[in-house]
């Protein structure tokens, strides 16, 4: 086998709880994530010297002000270079072509979701013999998010994001995104809720009600619960956000978060038909620069 393909997916947090920051910089979260059926895709071919080349394609209309990184600044080459230096394996090299679909800088883990794919078919190309759980702590030194990404479905992540535990769940849910034309920056966010929050925050929990909502599999029960505790800092950056949160919720969803630290905004309905209704309300605004339907839980990295 000289080529693999990998299919990896979005994710959402349903809730975020975010506590102190932590003395490593780091903030400890309380988050339920759900993988959701929006796949960058990545095919890789092992090269017959060392070199490790990315090659990014995609039709997706960048934020103002983002670039997808390349060369070694690229999460799924430094993933490609943690997982030969694990196996011991230095010689070994590839070439890693990505088409993104994913949004790029909107809180729905897309550069994890890239180190994901990349760990779980390099493992399989350099015939490393890892397991997933094998995986899970390199995938934690790549970012919060990339160990749920090996794994997807639904789960409560703790620590700081990294710790993932399987939670009981049923049913699929029915979601519509609305991306944002300017990127937001994942440390800019944090660094305005710790300025909003001077004294610190209680330890985050995740709310025992959206425990309960997919134990029953019912969005009606689940879309009150969505939560974010980074949506104050936010909207504090873009203000703008609350008008396209609002409108999506006077076109009926049953809930509406922030994904993550933003910008893009999620929404839950009802039903597939009801989400066509929720977008086409929410394209109509102009307010968002694009409005894609979607459908969770899914199965994270996966070999096509």
């Amino acid at each position: 086998m000289s080529t693999v393909t990998v299919r990896v997916p979005a994710k959402v947090n349903l809730c975020l709880g975010v506590g102190r920051v932590r003395p490593d910089g780091y903030h400890p979260l309380a988050t339920v994530y759900q993988a959701v059926d929006l796949h960058d895709e990545l095919r890789l071919t092992i090269r017959d010297d060392d070199r490790l080349e990315v090659v990014v394609h995609t039709e997706l209309d960048l934020p103002e002000g983002t670039a997808v990184p390349s060369g070694d600044d690229n999460i799924a080459v430094r993933a490609a270079r943690l997982l030969r230096e694990h196996l011991g394996r230095p010689e070994l090299g590839a070439d890693i072509a990505i088409r993104k679909v994913i949004p790029v800088a909107g809180g729905m883990a897309g550069g994890s979701a890239d180190a994901a794919a990349t760990l779980v078919g390099l493992n399989e190309l350099w015939g490393g013999g890892m397991t997933r759980h094998d995986l899970e702590p390199l995938a934690a030194e790549l970012g919060s998010d990339v160990p749920f990404l090996l794994h997807g479905g639904n789960a409560i992540g703790g620590g700081r994001g990294e710790t993932i535990s399987p939670i009981l769940s049923r049913g699929s849910y029915d979601w519509v995104f609305a991306t944002s034309p300017e990127g937001l920056s994942t440390a800019a966010v944090y660094a305005e809720f710790d300025r909003l929050n001077p004294h610190g925050v209680a330890e985050p929990e995740v709310p025992d009600a959206l425990l309960n909502a997919l134990r029953v599999g019912d969005p009606r029960l689940l879309g009150p619960t969505l939560s974010n505790d980074l949506t104050e800092a936010t909207l504090s950056l873009r203000p703008e956000l609350a008008d396209t949160l609002a409108v999506g919720l006077d076109a009926g969803a049953l809930g509406a978060v922030i994904s993550g630290s933003g910008p893009t905004t999620v929404f839950l309905a009802a039903s597939e038909q009801h989400g066509l209704d929720l977008a086409m309300a929410l394209a109509s605004t102009g307010t968002a620069a694009d409005v894609i339907q979607s459908r969770g839980p899914v199965a994270g990295a996966r070999l096509i």
